[in-house]
């Protein structure tokens, strides 16, 4: 009789003791033979939004009606049903009480207190899909929050690899199996003990999968990823600050991305400035995005300026931020560049360096205290860059010091 199973099992069973004793999580059970398994399980999700959220019956019911019908439409792609779903869940699911009443919010997590939600797990979580052939497709672990599912663990024995897990992932997610249970999940992970954890994105292709890495005093590879991502203020904060769609692409933090832009928001707290060092390929510009947002949504009356030092820089970093949905204005010149800091709006825009000194790109700049000469004659009386403004400069090495650093300290003295 082959053991394979049997040792998969182990693993698992030790997962789920981990999950239940160490990170707190409730355990749902062996859902195997349940029947009419769903990714938004209503009876937790009404539970937590009547008795922790104080919501009435007729909201909660408009909530969850909402919530099915953006997770269920399949004349959708799963991209754009799990980008709808994602936003219901940043950012509450608007509901009307009643005629002649404004809209109210519901919120379907408190992303403010961890500690409010209802954590719970499932194993082999059997789910009816578009064929009978999905009878048999199961994720081996679910982590709800709330009643929604919002990750799929699988788990493969020391000897097969964890590519044969991800590979599990992408085939629950064609339209033949139950590629509609993903709508609303937004971390899906495979490992084992020996290889430890690789998590990605729904559609995630297998090569694009991450690891994460940080110090940890647990030896198990899996075991510590898992404690590392999925413990509760950690693993909503993942979802809530570091999730882009962009560009029909969803995709997820690196490590080096979460940390820098948790030491930066410590920085911006502080009035400080800093610098992030990223290797070429490494993801600035979406770190870029998500401190961005950040600022956007802590510091009143915030306004980011993007400074980079090619032209290609700037068109990149514009199409980044649009493919986020969020509006970047380009400035176009120097003067342009000015009048736009001395207006209150847009609130995100981006720039050349050189158009500090009224110069094109590729243009030598010349006689440094002149130029800042004419351009702080050139300012309006009383100029001030309006709003919290906090300057982004990708490139730095260019503008950390020297004459291009002096033409930007002309504009946004100390």
């Amino acid at each position: 009789m082959s053991t394979v199973g049997q040792i998969e099992k182990k693993t698992q069973a030790r997962v789920v003791k981990l999950f239940r004793e160490q990170l707190g999580y409730d355990y749902l059970g062996d859902w195997t033979e349940r029947e009419g398994n769903r990714n938004i399980e209503e009876e937790w999700l009404r539970t937590f939004l009547r008795d922790k959220q104080g919501y009435d019956e007729a909201l909660i019911t408009q909530a969850l009606y909402i919530l099915g019908k953006a997770s269920g439409d399949t004349s959708k792609s799963l991209y754009d049903r799990n980008r709808e779903v994602y936003g219901y869940l940043r950012y509450g699911v608007p509901v009307n009480p009643g005629p002649g009443q404004h809209d109210q919010t519901v919120w379907l997590i408190d992303w403010k207190r961890p500690e409010r939600n209802h954590f719970a797990i499932a194993e082999e979580v059997t789910v009816t899909g578009a064929d009978v052939k999905a009878n048999t497709k199961r994720p081996d672990v679910v982590l709800y929050v709330n009643g929604i599912a919002l990750g799929v663990l699988e788990l493969k024995r020391s000897t097969v690899s964890v590519a044969q897990g991800i590979r599990q992932n992408l085939a629950n997610q064609k339209k033949v199996f139950i590629e509609h249970f993903f709508s609303t999940v937004q971390w899906l992970m495979a490992g084992n003990d020996s290889e430890g954890l690789r998590y990605g994105a729904i559609e995630t292709r297998e090569k694009y999968y991450l690891t994460w890495k940080e110090v940890s005093p647990v030896d198990n590879l899996l075991d510590r990823a898992i404690i590392q991502l999925c413990g509760k203020a950690r693993f909503l904060e993942l979802i809530h600050n570091f999730i882009v769609f962009d560009a029909g692409v969803k995709k997820l933090c690196r490590h080096n991305q979460y940390f820098g832009v948790r030491a930066a928001q410590e920085h911006v707290k502080r009035r400080e400035g800093g610098i992030i060092w990223h290797t070429q390929g490494s993801g600035k510009s979406l770190t870029m995005v998500w401190l961005a947002k950040w600022i956007r949504e802590n510091v009143t009356d915030a306004r980011v300026l993007v400074i980079t030092d090619r032209t290609e820089l700037d068109d990149q970093i514009e199409k980044v931020f649009k493919g986020v949905n969020e509006d970047i204005y380009r400035t176009k010149s120097g003067e342009d560049l000015v009048a736009t800091l001395n207006a209150t709006a847009p609130w995100l825009v981006c720039s050349l360096i050189h158009k500090f000194g009224g110069k094109e790109e590729g243009e030598e700049v010349g006689d440094i205290p002149g130029y800042i000469g004419e351009l702080k004659k050139a300012l309006p009386p009383g100029f001030a860059a309006k709003g919290n403004l906090f300057v982004f400069v990708d490139e730095c090495h260019r503008t950390q010091s020297g004459d291009l650093h002096r033409a930007m300290k002309a504009i946004f003295p100390s």
